[in-house]
């Protein structure tokens, strides 16, 4: 099962499900972040799941890893369900940012600096996520 939060994520699924020659379900997730911009924002999740991941598969599918607070979140969220397996795949990956260690991220798209990206379901303020490409802006 693929399970993907909403909405950068999404364009990155679409050619992920397309890749993949096993069949799989396809379920989303909504987070929210609270908190001050001088403090770690907290995380809540905002759509649940539709379907039962016990005793599945699943692979949570990731726009960006930073920090690692918001998959950490995740994991440990949906970890409770009791999957058969959890891991995730990040189409970009900062690592260098980690404050959380041990995360599951078993793939990786791309390893990228810390510059704001537009496209390919990135967006400024709603805006550029249609692009067909991912594209640094500069600000």
């Amino acid at each position: 099962m693929l399970v993907s939060s909403l909405k950068t994520s999404v364009f990155f699924l679409a050619d992920l499900s397309r890749a993949t020659p096993i069949p799989h379900a396809i379920d989303f997730i909504a987070l929210a972040g609270y908190g001050g911009k001088s403090t770690h924002s907290g995380v809540r999740l905002i759509k649940d799941l539709d379907l039962s991941i016990t005793g599945r598969d699943v692979l949570l599918v990731e726009d960006v890893v930073d920090t690692g607070l918001t998959l950490n979140y995740v994991c440990r969220t949906l970890g409770l369900r009791e999957p058969a397996s959890l891991s995730a795949v990040t189409f970009l990956d900062r690592p260098y940012r980690r404050l959380v260690d041990d995360l599951p991220v078993r793939y990786v798209g791309f390893t990228v600096p810390d510059e704001f990206f537009v496209g390919y379901g990135f967006d400024l303020d709603e805006r550029y996520r249609h692009l067909p490409d991912l594209r640094l802006l500069h600000r």
